[in-house]
């Protein structure tokens, strides 16, 4: 079973007083690359949940949002910044006493200049935050893992449709080639035929000989024999639980090696335009198992 690998899931747990949000959107990539944005407060909960990522998802590129909310009432905590605010009173009773102002600095004096008190995060990094954030995290993935796995039953519809008709043109090449030393015999009297305006008797043994010669040099039975056995590779890997995009672009590439063959070997009109047809079909095969997992 192949899946995509874009989609889209998010989650929200509430452990107690505490919220743990999570947004993930996954695009397509060549290797497994993780964004993950964790409130500063939480950043020593990135690395376990990259771990959690990486036993469920091998490959692609994954943008994953983390939000932690403290829902409880009457909980609002702020840190002053002692060193700012006694720099700041300092600096304000030297301008007091420097310009004879005859005021005294007050805290209104203080709080204008902003910054000397603000919302203290809360810091917990206890095994219950954790299992609240490892719960969040993996319904997302498994949400996402569904979704891309929908879409990847699409995509292996679509490339099961077009391995069927490369299997086809497989077995019509192969007939069209199952005769080639009749075909080269009649060319061969054909143009011997127009050079000598038919004033030459030829011999049968040499005719059968040269023909025999052209034929075994168009002879695409072993790159017959390793299209088909990629087409069935392309089936299991598509079948098989393991993730296998890589692979199948690989075999994608073998195949179009022996189209390409098989196309500069065989003249036979009906061959060439089967062997551009199904170029045509391996490039679009291209382009679906770029977003295989």
């Amino acid at each position: 079973m192949i899946k995509s690998m874009t989609g889209y899931a998010a989650a929200e747990v509430t452990v107690e007083d505490i919220t743990v949000a999570v947004d993930i959107r996954a695009y397509n990539s060549r290797h497994l690359d993780i964004v993950l944005r964790l409130p500063s407060s939480y950043l020593a909960l990135e690395d376990k949940m990259k771990g959690v990522i990486t036993r469920q998802i091998v490959r692609g590129r994954l943008e994953v949002k983390v939000q932690v909310k403290d829902t409880s009432e009457g909980n609002v905590a702020f840190e002053i910044d002692w060193s700012r605010a006694e720099a700041m009173h300092g600096a304000l009773a030297q301008l007091n006493e420097k310009l004879d102002l005859k005021h005294d600095v007050s805290i209104d004096h203080l709080l204008s200049v902003g910054g000397m008190i603000k919302p203290a995060e809360r810091v917990d990094n206890s095994d219950g935050i954790w299992l609240a954030a490892e719960e969040c995290l993996s319904l997302a993935l498994n949400d996402l893992e569904a979704m891309r796995s929908k879409e990847g039953e699409f995509i292996a519809d679509d490339l099961s449709d077009r391995l069927d008709f490369i299997a086809t043109c497989l077995v019509k090449i192969k007939s069209d080639s199952s005769n080639l030393i009749v075909q080269y015999t009649e060319k061969l009297k054909e143009r011997i035929a127009a050079l000598t305006q038919e004033t030459v008797e030829l011999d049968p043994g040499r005719l059968a000989q040269e023909a025999a010669y052209l034929a075994d040099r168009s002879d695409i039975s072993e790159e017959v024999v390793r299209a088909e056995s990629h087409v069935q590779q392309f089936r299991h890997i598509m079948d098989s639980e393991e993730p296998g995009g890589r692979k199948l672009n690989f075999l994608m590439q073998e195949l179009l090696r022996e189209f390409n063959t098989i196309g500069s070997k065989i003249g036979h009109a009906d061959t060439a335009h089967r062997v551009v047809d199904v170029k045509a079909e391996l490039e679009k095969i291209r382009e679906q198992i770029q977003n295989v997992e």
